[in-house]
């Protein structure tokens, strides 16, 4: 009651202030009294292979829950946007893979699983490097190959790394192996870890993937193998390219589960129920996440000769991630308009400080082109194009 009348008295003290400043107050005046600071939604049941039960079917959201994941999936979406428009600009140039349309799958991950927790995904890896703690400012840098980017400008978009996230892979399914790999480790060292391995139903026929399976099957290892089923692998169909595309069954021997991949509730309950049963010693287990990309396959791609701009509109107006959870949370009077649209302005702003960051920070020196090839290793000396180029590299 003291903190709720000192805010009060703020307000009538500050009251000569500008106008954004007192409602931005009055905002804060309203957490306390009017909003719904938790509520239960009823979300759709996840089809299972070889389990006999699943996720919860209904999922609890606090109100500093929702507006986290508004933030975060906004802040995806926006990112991805000005990635657009700055490589229509020529100043992002080579392999640009877009993640519009699929926040809810990073977004509803991060939230069930631990920051210590592990993740490993495809070359569409922007939305999971921001949810996996690297800033937009050091993301949109290594886009445009600039010093402050979070590989120092040498990885670009498919090569971005973070803590316990190991990117970023540009070789087709090649980064599940090394995620259970990873949950191999977590395993050995009994740290209670799980490895989440992402790839695209484009590389669910990869032999390796099945591979892995195997091998984590019989080593009952802590991987999470996903499948981001977002219908098109490059400007191939699912129906066209794979005989069953019940991709949750895939692992046959391991169990399975088919997940609205649109809703982030949704998401984040079947990962938790996912990542409990890896700790509990169980084994693997296999996850199809039903989303959609808004983009094309790359930026080379338009986007439209395989599906009609038709299909992509009813996909944002129906199933927007984001539209989503807004409406979710104006319904129950967790969040208002102006609040929203106070999110969506500071948004906009870290977007374009980001933006013009990455465009106005440095390129890195030449003589830095080979740094970092070893870990923890005695400067060495890398041979060049030719006899009178000499490169050091240093780690």
């Amino acid at each position: 009651m003291q903190k709720m009348l000192t805010l009060i008295s703020n307000v009538y003290r500050l009251g000569n202030a500008s106008k954004n400043v007192g409602a931005r107050m009055v905002l804060s005046t309203r957490f306390f009294t009017d909003f719904t600071p938790q509520a239960s939604f009823d979300i759709k049941k996840c089809e299972l292979h070889r389990l006999e039960a699943g996720p919860s079917e209904t999922a609890v959201l606090t109100r500093e829950q929702g507006l986290q994941y508004y933030r975060t999936m906004q802040t995806m979406r926006r990112m991805e946007l000005k990635a657009d428009q700055l490589y229509k600009q020529k100043i992002i140039r080579g392999f640009c893979h877009l993640y519009d349309g699929q926040e809810a799958c990073a977004m509803g991950i991060e939230a069930g699983i631990n920051p210590t927790d592990h993740l490993i995904t495809a070359y569409r890896a922007h939305g999971y490097t921001f949810t996996r703690g690297v800033c937009v400012r050091e993301i949109m840098a290594e886009l445009t190959g600039r010093r402050g980017g979070v590989a120092k400008g040498k990885g670009g978009s498919m090569h971005m790394y973070a803590k316990h996230f190991y990117g970023g892979n540009g070789i087709v399914g090649a980064q599940v192996p090394l995620g259970a790999g990873v949950a191999l480790a977590c395993q050995y060292q009994g740290n209670n870890q799980v490895c989440v391995a992402l790839y695209g139903d484009g590389a669910a026929n990869q032999g390796q993937i099945f591979e892995s399976f195997n091998m984590a099957a019989l080593w009952k290892l802590p991987c999470i193998f996903i499948c981001e089923n977002n219908k098109f692998g490059m400007g191939t169909s699912v129906e066209r390219s794979s005989a069953s595309t019940d991709y949750f069954k895939r692992g046959d021997y391991i169990p399975g589960i088919k997940v609205d991949g649109m809703d982030v509730l949704c998401v984040r309950e079947a990962i938790k129920f996912a990542a409990d049963y890896c700790r509990a010693g169980k084994g693997p287990i296999v996850m199809e996440l039903e989303t959609y990309r808004y983009h094309g396959h790359s930026m080379s791609d338009p986007g439209v000769s395989y599906r009609s701009r038709e299909e992509i509109q009813e996909v944002r107006s129906k199933s927007d991630p984001i539209t989503m959870l807004k409406e979710r949370m104006l319904s129950n009077n967790m969040a208002s308009v102006e609040e929203i649209k106070e999110i969506d302005v500071d948004i906009r702003k870290v977007i374009e400080d980001a933006a013009q960051f990455a465009i106005s920070d440095p390129e890195p020196p030449l003589d830095e082109l080979c740094n970092h090839i070893f870990a923890n290793d005695l400067p060495m000396e890398v041979r060049g194009t030719n006899p009178w180029v000499k490169l050091k590299s240093v780690s």
